[in-house]
């Protein structure tokens, strides 16, 4: 019980801080994304990707995080629009007072889209509101097609889903149709794209998608 009790307190703290969060976004039209997925799934590719062909049109900023060091931030930065590095330092995902402490080290306020990219985990990530307007879950052909029903709740809390990676499915087990079956089993409202980030299939629907929604905000 005493379990429990805590574990509650923990969730109602982190679910106050993301209210304030998200009210402060709203506040300065800041629309945010959470991309959460499985280690290796191409997060930051499609966070290369998206920011490649969407600056020119969105101001774009992102918040990375990670258990250790900052070569994603690193990577994210090339591309020349503000980036903020969490390192969680074992933790397996973020809450919602790292991602407030982050923001608060952007010195632009003119921020159309905030990204941010959560640990690698398709656990905890599910639980944690961070204030963000949506949450992208990227599900990789590399990692089979039964993923939604091993995390149920990953893919119910989500708005939409990249399945990534397609240019591999001849040399892999998975079959994007069983697993749309199964994400829209668990959630029938996800949207859902298709993606590679090495052949660029698929990349232009999803940046039309989201720049749709960030533009009508």
């Amino acid at each position: 019980m005493s379990i429990i009790t805590i574990e509650r307190k923990v969730l109602e703290k982190n679910e106050a801080i993301a209210a304030a969060n998200r009210k402060k976004f709203k506040e300065r039209n800041i629309f945010t994304m959470n991309l959460v997925s499985s280690p290796g799934s191409g997060k930051t590719s499609l966070v290369e990707r998206t920011i490649a062909k969407s600056k020119s049109k969105i101001k774009i900023a992102v918040i990375e995080g990670d258990v250790q060091t900052d070569l994603d931030a690193k990577r994210v930065e090339a591309f020349n629009v503000p980036v903020v590095q969490i390192i969680t330092s074992g933790a397996c995902h973020l809450e919602a007072n790292l991602v407030r402490d982050a923001f608060e080290k952007f010195s632009d306020n003119d921020t159309e889209l905030l990204i941010i990219e959560n640990v690698g985990n398709l656990v905890c990530p599910a639980t944690y509101d961070l204030g963000e307007d949506i949450k992208v879950v990227i599900a990789s052909t590399t990692e089979g097609d039964d993923k939604p029903l091993k995390y149920p709740a990953m893919f119910r809390n989500s708005s939409a889903l990249i399945i990534n990676k397609i240019d591999l499915l001849p040399y892999v087990n998975c079959s994007i149709e069983q697993l749309k079956r199964n994400a829209l089993a668990i959630n029938p409202s996800l949207k859902i794209f298709q993606t590679s980030c090495t052949t660029d299939e698929g990349i232009d629907k999803w940046i039309e998608w989201l720049e749709s929604i960030v533009k009508s905000r």
